[in-house]
């Protein structure tokens, strides 16, 4: 997928650690890197974001990574984004699909920025982020050789975005060919199959081992109520895995090294 880019003139950048400290970004270095998570009322996601982060920051020592939220945790991403001052940035969506938050609301908060900032595909698809949910299957029970009676639910936070869906069945082809089992998705809430709906489905087709392989980062309502309508089995959120913390340094460098169209304020895209 190509990275959309928001670009503006500038030559200095500072931006403030998650202890407050000065950092500078832009100057003589890398952009910095500001992950874009969603934001949750549940504390545990504040504090698994946070861990990734610190894992991302083990990977690539030096390099600035920020913390800005689309709602509900601070910080918000314009506030983020207005600490970076007129500093460069890379934005990477810790999202999994390209529904609204990636194709309007990220690309808007960059362009009101005076940052110099470009904004990465979302995590999905990819061979990276196969891995991490695979690797929760297995951590959840799931065998190293499936038999005909076993197949996968993908659970998603779901949305109306046509690219979302397309995405998302994606993931779900991907992970099929992993595990060698029908993988069929499913979503929390705005757009359907429910998780309920796709397990009634696979067991009606004479899969009696059902899993679900839950797509979130983090802890949450949705998570939770998606792995209670699992029959059999039901993996964790994907929360710290590496392979999550290296898709997210791939996006960055996937866009901060592409040649991609530049938007202002005011562009049209964002109307």
């Amino acid at each position: 997928m190509t990275a959309t880019t928001v670009m503006r003139t500038a030559s200095t950048a500072s931006t403030a650690g998650r202890g407050g400290t000065p950092a500078r970004a832009g100057r003589g270095g890398w952009p910095a890197l500001v992950v874009v998570a969603h934001g949750s009322r549940d504390p545990r996601a504040l504090s698994t974001v946070r861990a990734l982060l610190d894992r991302v920051r083990a990977l690539r020592p030096g390099l600035p990574v920020r913390l800005g939220h689309i709602e509900l945790n601070a910080p918000l991403l314009p506030d983020t984004l207005a600490a970076l001052g007129d500093g460069e940035a890379v934005l990477v969506p810790l999202l999994f699909s390209r529904g609204h938050h990636v194709g309007h609301d990220i690309p808007e908060s960059a362009a009101a920025s005076p940052a110099r900032t470009r904004v990465a595909a979302p995590l999905g698809p990819h061979p990276l982020l196969v891995d991490a949910l695979h690797d929760r299957l297995t951590e959840a029970g799931w065998p190293a050789a499936a038999g005909p009676d076993h197949a996968v639910v993908l659970a998603s936070a779901g949305s109306r975005a046509p690219d979302s869906r397309a995405d998302t069945d994606r993931i779900a082809a991907l992970l099929a060919a992993r595990l060698g089992v029908p993988v069929r998705p499913a979503y929390a809430s705005a757009a359907s199959p429910t998780v309920p709906d796709a397990v009634r489905a696979l067991t009606a087709r004479g899969h009696s081992r059902v899993a679900v392989a839950s797509c979130f980062t983090a802890p949450g309502r949705f998570a939770t109520e998606c792995a209670a309508a699992a029959p059999w089995i039901a993996s964790a959120p994907l929360g710290t895995h590496p392979a999550l913390a290296r898709l997210l340094l791939h996006r960055y460098d996937e866009a901060r090294t592409s040649a991609t169209r530049a938007y202002g304020a005011t562009s049209p895209a964002h109307a």
